[in-house]
């Protein structure tokens, strides 16, 4: 028999759980998979997604929600009770937070392997490996990994208002309608790069809820999976305060080295741990061959909304642009440095920048566009940046 304390805290987390709007992922989960799992930086809504999936269910009774650090756990295993729930009669459970179980990769192998008739979903930090824990999950498991709010999500959330979602194709070649209620987007675009990436900007203190983000991925998520010492954390923390003072940031490993007095050869882990964790991106050039292994040309910050308040609320909107561009076009395509302007997206090139930008930088590109914030209409290969908030 299941705990009641477990069922209660279940429940109650139920109870609190908003149905009006659910993510982007929520639709590209195969729900049906014997063991999912779900990554991804902390407070993109991650835990709310899956209480939304056993809310929308007709067989409730037959699923379990827990959360691994609850104090249950302190005397009892997962196995225990994968083993308790099964025999009354459970079908799906859904491990939160796994990464806070010592042994959580052997002991969901074991669960996953001693009940073939049990669904299994977990959810873990972005920094989570599923290739080296314990026990590999990755012949088992379906891995999803989910980023922030898109502009499009926003709108929906934050103000009721359904906009079209759009691929890029369809933005390239000027198939786009606008809602009537999204006559005029650029106020709201204005507020979603300030406010709009992470849900929980909805319940206020934003900044402070942001910031309390940041210290507990760098001080404890990152160190738990890398096996860094308190100080090298810290340093962690110093080369986020670096690179947010001038990000997009031209990567060079002496000068951060000197910076935050380590090897410069420990520079590249450090970003890769970074990058991992939801705080940077690093733009790769094409020299890789493969998404995510060419050589790093630019270092961003994560998304705007992060940008916004390490800067103290005043970035440099030229860099704000790049960044939201980058943030929301990396989700479904292989973003890439390009040699004559900013970025390089299967074959077609993009120089992003305000009003004014001309087409300078994308006169030898075969296939170029000029990606302008303050507009709301497309022209000729100029095109709206807030359009590109659309695509998730």
């Amino acid at each position: 028999m299941v705990d009641y304390s477990l069922i209660s805290f279940m429940e109650e987390r139920l109870k609190s759980t908003p149905v009006a709007f659910s993510r982007y992922m929520y639709s590209r989960i195969n729900w049906n998979s014997r063991l999912i799992g779900l990554t991804g930086p902390r407070g993109v809504g991650k835990s709310t997604m899956m209480l939304q999936y056993m809310l929308a269910q007709p067989s409730r009774k037959q699923m379990l929600y827990v959360t691994a650090d609850h104090m249950w756990f302190a005397t009892h295993s997962l196995v225990e009770l994968a083993d308790d729930f099964v025999k009354s009669g459970g079908k799906w459970l859904c491990i939160d937070e796994a990464h806070r179980y010592e042994g959580w990769s052997r002991e969901i192998k074991q669960i996953y392997d001693g009940h073939p008739g049990l669904h299994i979903a977990f959810t873990g930090s972005s920094v989570l490996d599923i290739n080296k824990g314990e026990a590999d999950l990755s012949r088992r498991a379906l891995m999803y990994h989910m980023q922030g709010l898109s502009f499009r999500e926003y709108l929906e959330m934050f103000h009721s208002i359904k906009a079209p979602l759009l691929s890029m194709e369809d933005i390239l070649n000027g198939e786009v309608q606008m809602p009537d209620a999204l006559e005029h987007p650029l106020p709201l675009f204005r507020q979603y790069l300030s406010e709009g990436y992470y849900p929980f900007a909805i319940e206020g203190d934003l900044a402070q809820r942001v910031l309390q983000i940041v210290s507990l991925t760098v001080e404890t998520d990152i160190p738990m999976y890398a096996d860094m010492k308190a100080s090298t954390a810290r340093k962690l923390k110093q080369m986020l305060g670096i690179i947010a003072t001038s990000a997009p940031y031209k990567p060079s490993a002496d000068h951060l080295a000197q910076e935050i007095r380590v090897s410069k050869n420990n520079v590249p882990e450090y970003l890769l741990w970074l990058e991992k964790a939801g705080m940077i991106g690093q733009l790769r050039d094409d020299t890789g061959g493969m998404r995510g292994l060419g050589k790093v040309e630019k270092v961003f910050l994560d998304n705007p909304t992060l940008m916004t308040v390490l800067s103290g609320g005043s970035p440099n909107v030229g860099n704000l642009r790049e960044t939201f561009f980058y943030n929301q076009m990396r989700v479904d395509y292989d973003v890439m440095s390009s040699k004559i302007s900013d970025f390089r997206i299967d074959g077609a090139t993009f120089e992003v920048g305000g009003r004014n930008k001309g087409q300078r930088q994308i006169r030898e590109a075969g296939k170029g566009f000029v990606v302008k914030d303050d507009i709301e209409y497309r022209h000729a290969n100029i095109i709206p940046l807030f359009l590109f908030g659309l695509t998730y």
